[in-house]
């Protein structure tokens, strides 16, 4: 006499069956291309540049915060603190200034985690004349003993001066071309730091900081500074200065348009920082953006800086520098600011830009 035979029994069967099938083809090499654990990549559209790369998948992440035994450091408090200003943002992110952290602790950290940094900055037409102080004083203060590409945007490569680099520090020299305004010169650096990102850095950074050449390191710049995404503070507008006032793009038809009432900060274009994905959606997005405007025959008010400020007011950045990362040596040092880590240098613009004027 045969046994009944359920529904439950067939379906069972049916479902081992499957699997037992899927066991054999994944282990007998074929690719099994359908099935991934893995999030799918960022599927929005790539900017239409030449010979741009897919996005990889893979991701760099700060990992366990671990320290070397026997490290010697002052111990932290509780109690005691920065009290003149404000060390963290309303949604709960770092905001750093001198006093707030320990370099000693968190540069230790870091340098467990080995990451390379990639710096981009561009140095083109007269602007070249600024690569010995940055690489020079960057030498002596920026993320020493981490591994640091620095990438020369220029279209000038004969200027680049021969400089003494630490170990585990070089120099990636990409040609752009030259401009006729100095606006465009800002513009194009998201354009060409888009291009590059895809067929290069990707492959050779876990950080990425963008930076204006004129610039001088001054004092300590450290693992700090490093974070998902880093914005600094405008010098001029981090004290009392009303977001209505606040020099973001307010005219609608620009991309960048953020209107009266709205806001968080007014961050520097000067220099930012952060995963390297995470830069890339950030620098793809001002390129974009920058694109859309000109096609409807409009510029920031302050080019990539107004695109800038307008993506970190939807997606705020995980760290926020204090002035301390971009001062200016047009201004006179104020008694929050304990510590100048980056100057901007006092030029003749009329005379280095290839349009003149500020």
């Amino acid at each position: 006499m045969l046994r009944y035979i359920s529904r439950t029994h067939i379906l069972v069967s049916f479902v081992f069956l499957l699997i037992l099938l899927g066991t054999i083809y994944i282990y007998s090499g074929y690719p099994v291309s359908s099935f991934s654990i893995c999030q799918p990549c960022d599927n929005s559209p790539e900017p239409e540049v030449k010979d741009a790369k897919t996005k990889d998948c893979s991701r760099w992440r700060i990992g366990d915060l671990n320290m070397k035994t026997g490290l010697k450091y002052a111990q932290p408090s509780t109690q005691k603190g920065r009290t003149d200003v404000n060390s963290v943002t309303n949604w709960n992110a770092p905001l750093v200034w001198e006093g707030t952290f320990d370099p000693v602790v968190i540069d230790d950290i870091y340098k467990r985690m080995d990451p390379r940094v990639a710096v981009v900055v561009f140095a083109v037409g007269k602007y070249t004349r600024f690569l010995k102080g940055f690489l020079e004083s960057s030498e002596k203060y920026f993320l020493v003993d981490f591994r640091v590409t620095y990438y020369i945007f220029t279209d000038n490569e004969k200027d680049v001066p021969k400089i003494r680099l630490g170990e585990g520090r070089k120099i990636s020299i990409v040609t752009v071309p030259s401009a006729m305004r100095w606006q465009d010169v800002v513009l194009g650096r998201m354009k060409w730091a888009t291009i590059t990102i895809d067929k290069q850095i990707r492959n050779e950074a876990d950080y990425l900081f963008m930076m204006d050449i004129d610039s001088v390191f001054h004092n300590h710049f450290g693992a700090e500074s490093l974070s998902q995404l880093s914005a600094v503070l405008h010098r001029g507008y981090y004290k009392n200065t009303n977001r209505d006032n606040f020099p973001y793009e307010r005219r609608p038809k620009s991309k960048a348009y953020i209107p009266t009432g709205e806001g968080d900060y007014y961050y520097t274009a000067a220099v930012w920082g952060g995963y390297l994905e995470e830069m890339y959606k950030l620098v793809r997005y001002c390129y974009e953006q920058s694109e859309e405007d000109a096609k409807n025959k409009i510029e920031a008010v302050w080019q990539e800086e107004s695109h800038l400020n307008k993506y970190l007011l939807n997606n705020k950045p995980t760290k926020v520098l204090s002035p301390e990362y971009l001062w200016s040596d047009y201004d006179q040092i104020p008694a929050d600011i304990k510590v100048v880590r980056v100057s901007q240098l006092v030029k003749n613009y009329a005379e280095v830009r290839p349009n003149g004027g500020h």
